[in-house]
């Protein structure tokens, strides 16, 4: 069976020239044991919105230096061994400008064809968007990546909704970060991210606003992925990703947005793609024509590529 995985990362999508990253050899995590890998190992597991909201509070700065300590293994010799290991045929590559940039994801591309580049906008810039994103197109990119925390632009507000008019018009997905989280330590904190915009209102208002648009709400909200189901499956246009979530809350995203709205992800290198694999086909309890689905099918539809 192949597999596409819709959300992945190369490169340093944190810091500037991040796409220096994509092109170095042996690097391993810095860290041996990380608080994501003890949730890998729980297979995601949930208990309540309460206590994951209390658990993910109080242990919010081990999240956040696990999150920094994977985002710096992001290069192309890590991601190549991780999917000749577990299989993965595609990965759908999300750059977040300016740091990580669709040139980055290109160059990568001609290197590794498996590679399938989204585009960004760079709103800290003053280029003429629809120029260079249909530019962008013309060379391979197959969605647009959104960001409103690292970017530090809310889903509802006049800039997002000016990037998404502007892409319209080539008819390929918008794939929006969804849920809040963050990334950064210390004082870059409050210079560099805005974690409320992650805000599951903001992204309801997003795309109502643009019913043919096609969306995918990028890990489905995080922990707040029940409040994603009430306020997004009701719109025919929005698709998710299984990235960070549970089997038992995949078969809830099954249920809310049916099968051929839900695709596989793993936020490669945030979280591991073998974990994301095998809380999938926990899912889906041996439906064979159900994890064609979402390991394939429902991808290769929207990206037209694979």
């Amino acid at each position: 069976m192949q597999i596409i995985d819709i959300h992945t990362h190369l490169g340093d999508i944190l810091n500037p020239d991040g796409g220096d990253l994509i092109w170095k050899a042996g690097v391993t995590k810095q860290i041996l044991f990380d608080i994501i890998s003890y949730s890998e190992f729980m297979r995601h597991a949930k208990v309540s919105k309460t206590w994951d909201d209390w658990f993910y509070h109080s242990v919010y700065s081990l999240v956040t230096k696990a999150s920094r300590a994977r985002n710096a293994t992001a290069t192309l010799e890590n991601m190549r061994r991780s999917m000749d290991r577990t299989g993965i045929a595609f990965c759908a590559c999300m750059p977040i400008p300016p740091y990580l940039t669709f040139a980055d994801l290109k160059k990568a591309r001609e290197k590794e064809p498996r590679i399938i580049p989204f585009t960004g906008v760079d709103f800290s810039g003053r280029g003429d968007w629809e120029a260079d994103l249909r530019k962008d197109v013309v060379n391979g990119a197959r969605g647009l990546k959104l960001h409103p925390i690292i970017q530090r632009r809310p889903l509802d507000g006049p800039q997002m909704f000016a990037a998404v008019e502007a892409f319209a018009v080539h008819r390929l997905p918008v794939l929006f970060h969804c849920g809040t989280s963050s990334y950064y330590l210390g004082p870059e904190q409050q210079t560099r991210e805005t974690p409320a915009f992650g805000a599951i209102a903001d992204a309801a208002a997003l795309v109502a606003a643009f019913p043919r648009v096609t969306f995918i709400a990028g890990h489905a909200g995080l922990f707040d992925y029940r409040e994603a189901i009430a306020r997004l499956s009701p719109f025919k246009n929005v698709l998710v990703d299984t990235s960070f979530h549970s089997a038992g809350s995949v078969r809830e995203l099954l249920r809310a947005f049916g099968p051929d709205r839900v695709m596989y992800g793993s936020d490669w290198p945030y979280g591991n793609h073998l974990p994301a694999l095998r809380i999938v086909r926990r899912a889906c309890k041996g439906d064979a024509s159900l994890e064609r689905r979402i390991f394939y099918e429902n991808a290769a539809k929207l990206l037209n590529c694979c």
